[in-house]
């Protein structure tokens, strides 16, 4: 018999529940970003200032994702949740009380914050969904929920843009988690395998997670990879902003690399069936080198695409298989500590890279920006080609 025919058709739509709502959310995290970039520029800031208020997106998370893993294992995923939502919701509609920048820094502490709690309790969710077995399945769906609230969101927040003003696009961004906010607190059911256990904890020391050297290696590519993303995040919008391209144009950019990042979670449970996560792992890394190597010497607006969409196909395929090797690695009642340790150094790379890349670029250049970060793609390739 398959899969599907072993799988309760209940964990299949608490699944998909809990893919839904996550979508919701990180729409207005993933326009949120761009829309930052775009209006802090157009009110003149430099480059360094809006690598500031990038970094800001991961700050507060790269301090306390730790504690919140902690806590979502102790109470479970449902008040996280509602509380996320709600703390994104708000985030989003702070630009509307005065158009400067700096409230643009507390959007990104809020929304990034918000976010961070949100993604690692619907972790935990899918997680217990999948604990019965196939979890490369329940990840991959889980990121293809991502690719397509990845995609949405820079288009939205894009063409809002062009079309009724940045006031306007951060007012409609705020109402996707709104959404979420309701379909939680008006819902009678919790979300799925908020009522399991994972098994007991009775001491939660840090050093034995790190010290695990499976999970220490998974936390190094994970972080690597990161990077990856965040310098898309960041750079393109002001890469493109210098080429005289459109917002309409930068948030498409955002958007083939999302709608690649589909594309390839589609195929993966058929493909990590028949190749190992490592291998996978190894071969995204070589891709998005040769990437960030060939991006800044184009200017021609359908190869740009063709680069965004050939990135997001690497990219996209990391972190199914990142989740997947740690949930299967990760102690009884440490899950989502476990996925708490990878966002804060997810977070560490989302807070000092922007403003790495930020002085970078107002020192040198994006050239350099671009050619750093192929190089650290390469490396993170042979560490895990070693692996």
């Amino acid at each position: 018999m398959s899969d599907a025919a072993h799988r309760p058709r209940g964990a299949d739509t608490g699944l998909h529940r809990v893919i839904a709502l996550t979508i919701l959310v990180h729409i207005a995290f993933a326009g949120s970003r761009v829309a930052v970039s775009l209006y802090a520029l157009s009110l003149g800031a430099t480059a360094l200032a809006v690598g500031t208020a990038l970094s800001l997106y991961a700050a507060l998370p790269m301090l306390f994702s730790v504690h919140a893993g902690r806590w979502i294992d102790r109470i479970g995923p449902r008040g996280p949740m509602l509380l996320a939502a709600a703390v994104t919701a708000a985030g989003s509609l702070v630009p509307l009380v005065d158009p400067s920048v700096g409230p643009l820094f507390i959007t990104a502490a809020l929304v990034g914050s918000g976010f961070m709690l949100f993604h690692i309790a619907a972790t935990q969710v899918v997680g217990r969904i999948a604990s019965s077995g196939d979890a490369a399945r329940a990840f991959s769906l889980f990121a293809l929920g991502f690719s397509i609230s990845g995609f949405i969101g820079p288009v939205i927040a894009g063409y809002a843009i062009d079309h009724a003003g940045f006031r306007s696009a951060f007012l409609l961004l705020a109402t996707f988690p709104a959404v979420t906010v309701l379909a939680l607190a008006l819902g009678r059911r919790a979300p799925p395998g908020e009522h399991r256990k994972d098994g007991p904890a009775p001491e939660r020391r840090l050093g034995d997670l790190v010290a695990n050297p499976h999970m220490r290696s998974v936390f190094v590519v994970s972080a690597i990879l990161s990077s990856g993303w965040d310098l898309f995040a960041f750079v393109v919008p002001i890469y493109a902003a210098r080429i005289g391209l459109s917002a309409s144009t930068v948030g498409s950019l955002v958007g083939a690399f999302a709608a690649a990042t589909f594309v390839v979670r589609v195929s993966l449970p058929r493909i990590a069936s028949r190749v190992s996560e490592w291998r996978i792992l190894t071969a995204v890394l070589a891709l998005a080198s040769a990437v960030y190597l060939l991006f800044p010497l184009v200017q021609s607006v359908p190869l740009l695409f063709v680069l965004s969409f050939a990135l997001g196909l690497g990219l996209g395929a990391s972190q199914p298989m990142v989740l997947s090797l740690l949930y299967a690695i990760a102690p009884p009642g440490r899950a989502a500590e476990a996925v708490g340790i990878r966002t804060t150094l997810i977070n560490a790379s989302q807070t000092f890279m922007p403003l790495l890349f930020g002085a970078l670029g107002a020192a040198l250049g994006v050239l350099p920006v671009f050619w750093a970060t192929a190089a650290l793609m390469a490396a993170g390739g042979w560490f895990a080609r070693r692996r």
